[in-house]
């Protein structure tokens, strides 16, 4: 029955398939779009979450397999810059269907909030989060006033 729909292809047909696929991916930029407007296109890295206290602001970057030495972190004003790269291994004698673990540089850019003191950054790597605190301006935050 689908043996002429099949006949024009040379070989397997899910080879062929994944052959368009993998066209297409490269085509369209290797992903899907952004499920919103804050969300980021998938395949971004490395994947950051962002939280705030009154005190503080906490930057995550799930950078497992990076060597922390390679990673490059910078503040100016209210920017801050994780840049690094990563080298993926890949063996020359198998043939991937699909390779979805990042390689190479990477760079991402995230916008703090003006009242962040650039002097009082802490960065600490362990278990491939990478948390990096940025403390408020003391004249910033919140404080109790009594009332005579």
């Amino acid at each position: 029955m689908f043996g002429s729909l099949l006949s024009g292809f040379e070989g397997n047909f899910f080879d062929e398939f994944r052959r368009l696929e993998r066209e297409l991916d490269q085509f369209l930029g290797g992903g899907s779009w952004p499920a919103g407007i804050r969300a980021v296109r998938r395949g971004t890295f490395p994947p950051i979450n962002v939280g705030a206290t009154p005190d503080r602001v906490d930057v995550y970057v799930f950078a497992a397999g990076l060597d922390p030495k390679r990673i490059e972190l910078s503040i100016q004003q209210n920017l801050l810059t994780v840049s690094g790269s990563r080298a993926a291994e890949a063996k020359a004698d198998v043939d991937y269907y699909r390779r979805e673990r990042f390689e190479g540089e990477f760079r991402r850019v995230v916008t703090l909030p003006d009242d962040v003191d650039p002097d009082r950054v802490d960065a600490k790597y362990r278990d491939g989060v990478l948390q990096i605190t940025v403390q408020r301006r003391e004249s910033a935050r919140p404080r109790q006033i009594t009332v005579n």
